[in-house]
């Protein structure tokens, strides 16, 4: 007994525009075409103002990143330190203005006005 064959499956056949490369069905009437022609063209539209788009953005990148002095990651590195040398002298005025305080016999809200310190500094 020889072997079967399976059962065959309907294929679609497409064609291709020669400028796009994009898949058209054949078997389309033309009244089908028309929708179809106009849902591509809408496509081939959006893409250009898209890639439109994307080549502003990238440009504009580029120009904010020649801008820049350094390297985004050394500039959050240095405001890193900055943030911890600011907070350590922050406390240390806070100690002396408590020490102050203390000899004075005052509270350190007192002192902290005296000098124009504010409750948010």
């Amino acid at each position: 007994m020889p072997p079967s064959k399976p059962p065959q499956q309907a294929t679609t056949t497409t064609t291709t525009t020669s400028h796009d490369n994009d898949p058209a069905p054949t078997s389309l009437s033309p009244d089908q075409q028309a929708p179809w022609d106009k849902k591509l063209s809408t496509l081939r539209t959006s893409i250009a103002s898209l890639q439109s788009q994307i080549t502003e953005i990238e440009s504009q990148i580029a120009q904010t990143k020649a801008k820049l002095k350094n390297d985004p990651s050394t500039t959050v590195q240095r405001h890193i330190r900055l943030l911890h040398e600011y907070n350590e002298i922050k406390d240390i005025a806070q100690g002396l203005m408590g020490l102050i305080a203390d000899a004075r016999g005052v509270r350190q809200v007192d002192v902290q006005r005296e000098y124009g310190v504010d409750d948010r500094d």
